[in-house]
């Protein structure tokens, strides 16, 4: 019988750059402008997260453009914890025009060459 180790299996995401999407659990929403196919931030990130509801690492994690109702910012979200948002309203964050171009049914069109936000 042959092992796999979960970090030799390659996942694609459930979702893409440039898709508005909003957290499962918290009241803010995004739009993606970049992705780690697994856990790419600080040690000390993760432990800040309190541990009976932090996600797992062997997941993709989502670069955002968030916005809340009193702030603009930039988000790291696991997958298990996005939803798409299906309200078709634009995101505010003030970089969205840097990356991306019209929204259309959820998803920004990307600009052709972007850089990360932070």
């Amino acid at each position: 019988m042959v092992e796999r180790k979960a970090s030799m299996v390659r996942r694609e995401g459930r979702f893409r750059i440039g898709q508005v999407v909003k957290h499962r659990v918290y009241p803010f929403r995004g739009v993606i402008f970049d992705v780690d196919p697994e856990f790419a931030n600080t040690e000390e990130w993760w432990e800040s997260i309190p541990e009976d509801v932090r996600p797992r690492k062997d997941q993709p994690y989502y670069h955002l453009l968030a916005e809340n109702a009193t702030s603009y910012y930039v988000a790291y979200v696991s997958e298990q914890n996005l939803l798409p948002d299906d309200s078709d309203e634009p995101v505010g964050h003030p970089q969205v025009g840097d990356l991306f171009g019209e929204l259309n049914g959820g998803f920004y069109e990307p600009k052709l060459h972007h850089r990360r936000a932070h």
